[in-house]
């Protein structure tokens, strides 16, 4: 088990308050979650940055080269706004992994749902701990979250989820997603659940097509919805939505459909943090319309923070054309990290014992 040891609370830069103050403009975080092209910011995205409608930013594998440079890279961006633009990122491992080299290589999840099986404690610990070893390698280089862990479960149709997902049993894929956001805690990471109400159950991959899922809401309560409860009720911080269309009770995908974000996530399972739209850039997004419509429809809905990423047109579309609007505020504040480093991971047994286990498994 991961003792901590060297965690203290966080501080919120590691600039002198006139420093910062002198580096930065004031103004409150917006609803959209934009993404940058390269290694470092240049001008135009510096400018684009400090649009009142952003108030995020995502970054992908284009935007790394090594710790040192996205260090370099993130500190920029939180020096550009106060409060700070929010760093996220793709990191659950396996797969879907947007640092590679310098970062310990994590394995796909489905990993510890196998071990579930033989030794559901062993699972349930080494869950936590990969939970902790992502957090904090990512915290140390300045980025502040990372859309894990996936809920989805695994129904043997989706190749696009697949072993990214725990299990194929809901209640089992539960109990480790639960045990990985419990490690993500303790390093002082927000974690965010995903795809709300579930994207296993589909062959079509919703980055290329729009998938569909013929269940009634009955079938899906039964399985789908099972881990994003245990979830809900262990607190987790953050939701995102799937863009899968499920005709029997939408025909708005859920990130369009207040059926869903608001009857169901809000209202039957009582969830009250933030809720992120899956990249609006999506073709499993294109039922919505244009840039701009898709962003005002996924608002309307109920999403907090919409993303809209590899599509720069589009984005400047949505944020000069979104009308202003107050911005995710409490529930985006809940991804400020909570810890910070007390000493660099290098110099601590417990990074190197996680190093270890992950190792082994990957």
């Amino acid at each position: 088990m991961i003792c901590l040891t060297g965690l203290q609370p966080v501080q919120r830069s590691k600039y002198t308050n006139e420093e910062f103050k002198l580096n930065t403009i004031h103004m409150e975080r917006g609803p959209v979650m934009a993404d940058i092209g390269g290694t470092a910011l240049n001008e135009e995205e510096r400018q684009r940055l400090l649009h009142p409608s952003v108030g995020a930013v995502i970054l992908f594998s284009r935007n790394y080269e090594s710790p040192e440079q996205l260090a370099k890279l993130t500190d920029e961006i939180h020096r550009l706004r106060d409060p700070q633009l929010l760093i996220a990122v793709d990191h659950e491992g396996g797969r879907v992994q947007r640092f590679r080299d310098g970062f310990t290589r994590l394995p796909a999840v489905r990993h510890f749902g196998a071990q579930y099986d033989v030794n559901p404690d062993q699972a349930l610990d080494d869950a936590s701990t990969a939970g902790w070893l992502m957090a904090v390698e990512l915290l140390e280089a300045g980025v502040d979250f990372s859309f894990a862990p996936i809920a989805d479960i695994d129904s043997g149709l989706s190749t696009v989820i697949g072993d990214r997902a725990f299990h194929s049993d809901p209640d089992i894929a539960g109990r480790l997603a639960v045990a990985y956001m419990q490690g993500m805690r303790k390093a002082g990471m927000a974690a965010t659940a995903k795809h709300f109400p579930g994207h296993g159950c589909v062959q079509g991959d919703s980055h290329h097509v729009i998938p569909v899922d013929q269940r009634s809401l009955g079938d899906i309560q039964q399985r789908d919805l099972l881990p994003f409860r245990r979830m809900i009720s262990n607190g987790v911080e953050g939701i995102m939505t799937a863009h899968v269309i499920y005709p029997q009770l939408d025909e708005q995908p859920p990130t369009f459909s207040a059926f869903w974000l608001q009857e169901v996530l809000r209202g039957d399972l009582g969830y009250d943090g933030i809720i992120f739209s899956d990249d609006l850039s999506m073709e499993g997004a294109s039922v919505a319309g244009g840039p701009l419509e898709r962003a005002e429809k996924a608002m309307s809905a109920g999403c907090d923070m919409i993303l809209l990423c590899n599509d720069t047109d589009a984005l400047d579309q949505v944020i000069d054309g979104l009308p202003p609007r107050p911005g995710p505020g409490r529930r985006l504040t809940a991804f400020e990290p909570r810890l910070q480093l007390a000493e660099p991971l290098i110099e601590m047994p417990d990074w190197h014992d996680a190093v270890a286990r992950m190792s082994h498994l990957a």
